[in-house]
Parts: C-alpha cells; structure tokens; sequence
C-alpha cells in the first residue's frame, strides 16, 4: 500500500491539533526523567526477579537482552519519534493513517485497565509503609487468632522435618488475614473493600492528581524526585542485603544460568512479555509523554539511556530480592531458594516483609525504605499511565479544561479501584490483567508495528527522524521496525493464544475478561467502518478507493507548528514528484524498509 501522499480532509477534530500550543516540558531532562519514572516500576521490582528464576535463571538474562537489543529498545525510540514529531496522543497519532485509529483507541482501554488496579497496589503498599513505623513489625509476630502460625522474625534454624506443611508465616497471613482478607475464591463474590485501604487509595490518587493537575509542568518537576530518590534507596537496600548471613547464595542462585532453558519457546515468550512490562511500550504512555516534547530534543539519546538503566534497575532488584531471599534460606533451613519465592505481590507482601522481620538491626527502617522505594516508582509509573488517558482525551476534546478532566480520571479511578480491595480483589485483578492488559496489549502492539512499519512506512519514518533531528538512520533501526519486531511480537502472540486458557475462576469474570478483550479489538473494524464512509461522504470515491486512501495520512499530519508542517509537507511533495517509475511488491519493501531517503 502506498501511503507517503497526504490527503485533504475537512474535518474538525482533526484540526483541534492545530489550534493551540501543546504544553511542554520545563526541561528536555524533565522528559527523560519522567519517563524514567514511567518505565522504572512495579515490573522491575516484582515480576522481573520472579520471571527469571523460574525461567532460567542467569540464562534468561540472555533471551531478555536480545530481546530488549531488536524489540524493546526499538519500539522504545519508534514511539518517542512518533509522539515527538506529531505532538500527539495515542489516538490522534493515527493522524498518519485514520483507518487505523482503533488500534490508539484500544491501547486506551489497556492503559484505562491498568490504571484501575496499579492505584490499589499503591494502597497496599503505602498501608505497609505506615505499618513499619510500628514499635514492633506487625507482620513479625503470630496475632493470637492465627492458627498453624510461626512467627517471621524467628530467627534461628528450623527442622524442616518438624514443620508442619500447614504452618505459614505470619508475614504471610498478616497480607492475607489483615491486609486483604483474602477470600478463598470468587465464589462467593468480590465482598465489601477494607476500610483502611480505601483511605489508601484514595492517598494515593491525592498524590497523582496533585502532580498532575498542572500539567507537564508539574509533572516534569515531580520527576526529578520520583526517578532519582528510589535509587539512593536501592543503593542502601543493597548495600544492607549483600551484608547478610546467605545472601550471596540467593544471588548466585539468581544468577546461575540453566542453559537448557533457552531452547524452550516459552523462555523467548516469557523475555518478550517482560521487556514490554517493563518498558511499558505499547500502551501510549511513551507516545504522550512525548508528545510535550520540544521538536528538536534528541530523544535517539534518551531511548537509548532509558533503556539500558531499565535493564539495571531490573537487575539491581533481583540482587536485592534474591539476596533477601537467600538470607531466608540461611535462616529458615529451607535448602531449595525457588520455594521462598512467590510470584506478583506475594514477592513484594510476603517474602520479602518475611525476610525483613528477621533483621537484626533496625527492621523498621529498612521496611520503611523499602515501602517507601515502592510506593515512589508506582507513583511514577501511575502518572504516565493516567497521563496517557488524559492525554488521549484531551487530544480529542481540547476545549475541556486540563484539572476537569484530571478530577474526572483520577475520580473514576478511584471508585473501580475499590474493586480490587475486596476479599477477591487480587484473583480479579489476575483476570482483568490477564485479558485486558496482557492480550490486549500484545494484540495491538503487533497491529502498531505493522501500521507504523509497513503502511505509514519505515522510509517515510526516516525521512521523519532526519526532518526533526538532522539525523540518518542506520540499517539496525529500520531493520528492527520493518522485519524483526513485528515478526517476533506477532510470533509472541500466535504462541500466547496457542498457550491461551480461561482464568480458574466463576464463569462470569472470564465472560468479562472477553468482553473486555473483545471490546478493544473491536475498535480496529469499527474505526475502519467510519473512517472509509466518512471519505465516501466527503469524497466521490469508489468503496475500494476510500478504503485504500483511509490509510494514507491526512493533511494535518506532521509538527505542531503551521510553519514546520508546511515546510514538511513541501518536502514529502518533492519526494513523491522525485518518484518516476512505478514500483513492484519488492520494490515498495526494501524501499519502505532499508531505502532512508
């Protein structure tokens, strides 16, 4: 499909994006800040430590590098270009081809899914933060009511052929008993949030809607606290870990490579889903947060510095943990570290709380560091999930006023965060992650590739990056965009639906996974629909032409600035007048893939 030659189409929401000065960073370090503290979060410290135990160990760090070196860090620098040259949204991005919008749309609901439960693990884990000032660790001791309990600042060697199968730590039933009050299925329904939690979220939705209610500005000035002070946190937690009894057998346990591993297609599944979690790239945060960008700010430097400190920060984390963890096996007796190891938030409630109660100096400090720690980056990555909503909004509705439609999110999301802290809010939250973020997600990030690579076009994304920057591209990039990123996450996708299964829960949550899963895919058709019968509206075109021609950008693609566009637009005129001959299949790809003009 070609797809260079703009069109013209009156349309009124499409020139909202001209009609105003978007708002921009204080700083360009601002930005990289921001999107450090977007990217830096619950993924590195949770999900990545877990994943690459259980998927190879040290050998797993190997697929995830690759990975992150031909999809991660690619799409990362695609979609700060993007949001950086329109100074658009997620959804106004699809400017460059309106046929497909849905695809901006459906990453919306995504984002709109995740940020309905990453406020209440922020309550959780501020409800933590407040409980370690406690005289004693709460989660330390057995509460007299807890049966088959041991307590977790016990600290001596157990005989594990003494111990009871059933007795569980009190750290352990603290988060299940106190904290959540866990029910043991959803059979019975969510029930009633806990009262304490709620006052939590609604914290935590006070400290996002304060940043936010200002904009960029406020935002790019929150950052430079929300991205730096975890890491002086993370230096002392490290610190403090590699000083215990055994922590450097759960490091090593970390670290150790099983090679066998990387022969199995779920290790290379498993890499991929983890640098898209972590990175957060595919869901818009990245494309808003850079939309506020300056036109000329070398966002080549920042992809390439975010990315990489990404990577550490996840390692970093997974000493940290293991090294906590390995200091539990010292003290407990347990010999095999895997079974110390929970998955999601019991990494982050239980083990680790477990582990803490057991210091022998000062326990309470290092839970409040680690809570606090915690609490910060979620923040941080609560803001570009919320921002990207936002964002989307307004790109569509530029009359509201900013702090409406702020007070309108963060209050929504405050009233479906409650959902999740219910008896059965985190087997919920298991569910609506698993079809409305997870699928959903990679669904679409195939579809985005494959619009922005192969009908906008790499080409024309080069002649983009040296129009804003000045600068060529080399064959790594286009070769990442046009061949080896959309090939590999469709590939991830085709597996993931080959490993697909319903949640083990009651029959009607998994009837709204799918109906939220159907709901965003839904958005790509319907979009198509009423973007080719608004060019045949418009335009006396044949059914086959305006289907053809809804794919092409329209005449308000390109920068902000009325100026900058129209010198663009004059230069992608001499390109396509450059073009004589016609061009075969083969042709149109390598041109679209490796010819940067």
């Amino acid at each position: 499909m070609e797809s260079s030659t703009t069109i013209t189409e009156s349309d009124s929401d499409t020139k909202n994006i001209t009609s105003g000065t978007r708002e921009k960073w204080g700083r360009d370090i601002e930005f990289m800040l921001s999107c450090i503290a977007y990217s830096v979060g619950f993924g590195n410290i949770w999900k990545f430590p877990y994943t690459a135990l259980k998927y190879g160990g040290g050998a797993f760090l190997l697929p995830y590098l690759i990975v992150l070196f031909v999809v991660g860090r690619p799409i990362y620098y695609l979609e700060m270009v993007l949001g950086q040259f329109s100074s658009r949204g997620v959804v106004k991005l699809y400017d460059l081809a309106p046929a497909m919008r849905g695809i901006g749309v459906a990453q919306t609901i995504a984002m709109f899914v995740v940020m309905t439960y990453y406020a209440p693990v922020l309550a959780i884990t501020f409800r933590y933060f407040v409980a370690s000032f406690s005289s004693t660790l709460p989660w330390s001791e057995c509460d007299p009511s807890w049966a088959n309990c041991i307590n977790s600042s016990f600290t001596g060697k157990q005989n594990t052929s003494n111990v009871s199968s059933l007795v569980k730590s009190s750290a352990e039933l603290y988060f299940n008993i106190d904290i959540t009050h866990k029910a043991p299925s959803l059979d019975n329904g969510l029930g009633m949030p806990d009262w304490r939690l709620t006052l939590c979220l609604l914290f935590a939705w006070i400290v996002v809607a304060t940043i936010l209610v200002r904009g960029a500005k406020s935002t790019g000035k929150a950052s430079y606290f929300l991205a730096i002070f975890p890491y002086v946190i993370m230096v002392v937690l490290l610190i403090q870990t590699l000083l215990l009894d055994g922590a450097m057998d759960g490091i090593m346990y970390f670290f150790k490579p099983q090679w066998d591993q990387l022969l199995s297609v779920k290790v290379w599944y498993e890499a991929v889903t983890q640098c898209f979690f972590s990175l957060s790239v595919c869901y818009g945060g990245i494309v808003a947060y850079s939309s506020f960008n300056n036109f000329s700010n070398n966002v080549h430097r920042d992809a390439v510095i975010i990315s990489w400190l990404d990577t550490f920060t996840s390692i970093i984390a997974g000493c940290i943990v293991f090294g906590v963890i390995g200091n539990l096996a010292y003290v407990s007796g347990e010999p095999d570290i895997q079974k110390l190891a929970s998955s999601g938030a019991g990494l982050t409630f239980i083990t680790y709380p477990d582990a803490i109660a057991k210091f022998q100096f000062l326990p309470q400090l290092f839970a409040v560091l680690f809570f606090l720690m915690l609490f910060v980056v979620g923040v941080g990555s609560n803001l570009g999930v919320t921002t990207s909503i936002i964002t989307a909004i307004r790109d569509q509705r530029p009359d509201l006023k900013h702090w409406w439609v702020v007070a309108a999110t963060v209050t929504v999301g405050f009233f479906l965060g409650l959902l999740y802290l219910t008896p059965g809010g985190f087997e919920f939250l298991d569910v609506v992650d698993y079809y409305g973020a997870k699928y959903v997600s990679l669904t679409f990030a195939v579809l985005e590739l494959a619009t922005v690579a192969w009908i906008y076009g790499v080409d024309r994304i080069c002649r983009d990056i040296q129009f804003m920057l000045g600068m060529s591209t080399s064959l790594y990039w286009r070769l990442c965009w046009g061949v080896i990123a959309p090939i590999a996450t469709l590939l991830i996708l085709i597996f993931s639906f080959t490993e697909f299964e319903l949640q083990k829960v009651p029959v009607g949550y998994n009837v709204l996974g799918i109906f939220i899963y159907a709901l965003a895919v839904l958005q790509l058709p319907g979009w198509y629909i009423y973007a080719v019968r608004r060019r045949r509206r418009k335009q006396t075109e044949s059914l086959r032409k305006a289907a053809r021609n809804a794919l092409k950008p329209l005449d308000v693609w390109g920068p902000e600035d009325d100026e900058l566009r129209s010198r663009y637009l004059a230069e992608e005129e001499q390109f396509e007048q450059s073009k004589t001959a016609p061009l075969g299949w083969g042709q149109r790809i390598r041109r679209r893939v490796f010819n940067a003009a």
